[in-house]
């Protein structure tokens, strides 16, 4: 992963998200993030269209944004096992956002960043399994 400034196809780290930059359509990235969270073992479970959604609620154009609610179903169960409020913070966000200049960015939920509040290194450790997953995910997409 390189840090600072995003490039075409160039993956980059932030301190709570991982995301690349693709020159592809907006359909074909949605596409192959779906494919590429699948190959690590995740399925969509929600699916939210923020541009539809900000239409039909505040008659605004928005660009293509949308927002995929990941979960791998395995790590989940035992993340609960583990500590029962961390459906809180479930499933995986992972979005797809045109940029504006031509590009798409595809970024996922660090979730060691978004588990760091809760005290079980057991917990830690499955967070540090599903941040290598997501990478993998992003790097591949």
């Amino acid at each position: 992963m390189t840090l600072g400034t995003q490039t075409t196809e160039a993956e980059t780290a932030m301190t709570y998200y991982f995301s690349k930059i693709l020159k592809t359509g907006f359909d074909e990235a949605l596409r192959r993030t779906t494919e590429a969270l699948k190959r690590e073992g995740f399925g969509i479970i929600t699916e939210i269209d923020v541009r539809d959604t900000l239409k039909k609620k505040l008659d605004v154009d928005f660009r293509n944004y949308r927002i995929l609610g990941a979960c791998n179903p395995k790590l989940a169960y035992e993340a609960l096992r583990l500590e029962d409020k961390v459906g809180t913070m479930l499933p995986c966000n992972v979005v797809v956002a045109e940029t504006g200049d031509g590009g798409i960015e595809v970024a996922a939920i660090d979730p060691v960043a978004s588990m760091a509040a809760i005290d079980n290194p057991r917990l830690k450790q499955m967070a540090d399994e599903v941040r290598e997953k997501l990478r993998r995910m992003v790097a591949d997409v």
